[in-house]
């Protein structure tokens, strides 16, 4: 009975063998195949995508930002180069550089519904207009004019390229005058608005007050008009869009005009959009409004709102206004809010008042 088992036994320890020898083979085959593909990808694979998130890559997607960049990303981009700060709310926001752009928005804290997925989509399509050779930042003062008030170096535009000779749109954003929101309620609108094939700007004011930035908006108009035809547009039906503070400036050129800022006499709007803002004014030469307001505002109070559309409309001024309920305060595109649209509508009103 033993020997039967010794058999077995020996042909179990030949087949054990076998395999052994058979996976040894196998094993310095793929090692021989992984140093090989080690070798060709010395060049500089990624293979952290938490590392590739803040690479700098070739092409159309050159130094493209995602949520996953700091704030110090914008300011060092070569894209935002001499500007970079201008784009952030505050004069000096080195407090913010090392914020991730998914927390954008605890940068802007007048400001709700802001989506960091449209903050990086603005900022990504000025780094494709740079990579372009287009440019996408104006001084609006001369150099004089910045040594002589050096707040002044503070302010300019950033530019949108829409169609060649379409009209165009100034865009300022809010902050309570205490910081300028254009990451959220600037760029984004500016680019919504070009991809319509209209011109759009966002401008970067002083902060510090209503007049101040109505002087700056004042300056900035008569900057684009006198450079029209090298900037390619159209200033005979331009249109002024603000949101909060930005839509306080708005309302001051929609009624007094550009001349009563300091610069030469030009026309007024051919409409103005006003976003949540409680200014209460009005005259019978007011320019054609769109007003958007949110009934649960916990800044602006609704009913200064409905009272500014009803007295605009008994001075023979035609106003479209649009009111939600839910939107709250300072929601820039209103993305993923009861609001998403409105800039939609406002656009359509400001396209029914071009000849």
């Amino acid at each position: 009975m033993t020997v039967p088992f010794q058999r077995q036994a020996g042909k179990r320890k030949r087949t054990s063998k076998a395999r052994f020898l058979g996976l040894y083979s196998t094993l310095y085959l793929i090692t021989g195949l992984l140093l090989s593909c080690s070798a060709n990808n010395s060049t500089g694979a990624i293979n952290n995508p938490d590392e590739s998130d803040n690479m700098e890559e070739t092409g159309s997607m050159q130094n493209y930002l995602t949520t996953n960049s700091f704030v110090r990303d914008i300011v060092n981009h070569s894209a935002f180069a001499g500007f970079g700060e201008l784009l952030l709310p505050h004069d000096d926001n080195s407090a913010y550089y090392n914020t991730r752009l998914s927390n954008v928005g605890s940068l802007m804290p007048y400001h709700g519904h802001v989506v960091p997925e449209d903050v990086v989509g603005a900022l990504n399509r000025m780094i494709d207009d740079t990579n372009n050779g287009k440019t996408i930042f104006y001084d609006f003062y001369s150099e004089d004019q910045k040594r002589s008030t050096p707040s002044k170096k503070n302010t300019g535009l950033f530019f949108f390229r829409g169609d060649p000779g379409a009209p165009f749109t100034i865009i300022c954003p809010g902050g309570g005058f205490s910081y300028v929101g254009s990451l959220h309620e600037g760029i984004p609108l500016a680019k919504a608005a070009s991809e319509k094939g209209y011109n759009a700007f966002v401008i970067r004011y002083r902060i510090g007050g209503n007049q101040l930035a109505t002087e700056d908006l004042a300056a900035a108009i008569s900057f684009v008009f006198k450079n029209a035809e090298k900037l390619g547009v159209d200033t005979a039906n331009y249109c002024l869009i603000g949101g909060s503070a930005g839509a306080r400036m708005v309302g001051d050129i929609a009624l007094n005009g550009v001349a009563a800022y300091g610069v030469d006499r030009f026309a007024k709007p051919a409409t103005a959009v006003i976003a949540y803002t409680g200014q209460s004014t009005y005259s019978s030469g007011f320019s054609p409004s769109f007003i958007v307001q949110a009934a649960n505002d916990g800044i602006v109070n609704i009913n200064t709102v409905e009272t500014r559309v009803a007295n605009l409309r008994r001075y023979g001024v035609e106003v479209e206004y649009k009111r939600y309920e839910t939107a709250g305060h300072g929601f820039g595109l209103g993305t993923g809010s009861e609001a998403q649209g409105w800039l939609d509508l406002a656009i359509d009103f400001w396209k029914r008042h071009i000849n």
